[in-house]
């Protein structure tokens, strides 16, 4: 078995959807996350806030950063659950490799456990 990589994935919800639909959106992005070998270690819920630019004629967004450990194979599947779902208008990937990127992720990652408990 390969060493797990470091990722951060962070993605933006329509503004559109309900409290209750929002929620439903980031739970099943994390419980596709953890199908395809994703080990969560954080997650931060930043919330509602203005795109920098106009996304799909929406000017808001619901962001979400998760801090995962996971296999790259398994990346290439999260990311086509992304594109085909109607409700996430944008994501992105960020891979930490060398020591200093892995600590940087280690830090980020406690910040963000710290703050959701």
């Amino acid at each position: 078995m390969s060493k797990l990589k470091h990722y951060e994935t962070m993605f933006i919800v329509k503004p559109t959807l309900a409290e209750e639909e929002t929620q439903a959106t980031i739970e099943n992005m994390k419980a596709i996350i953890a199908k395809n070998g994703g080990e969560i270690v954080a997650c931060e819920d930043i919330g509602s806030r203005e795109l920098a630019y106009e996304i799909e004629k929406q000017k808001r967004g619901y962001y979400f950063v998760a801090y995962f450990k996971g296999e790259p194979a398994g990346i290439a599947e999260i990311e086509r659950n992304y594109r085909i779902s109607e409700d996430i208008i944008r994501f992105i990937f960020i891979k930490y490799e060398n020591k200093k990127d892995i600590a940087a992720w280690t830090k980020m990652s406690d910040e963000a456990a710290k703050k959701a408990n």
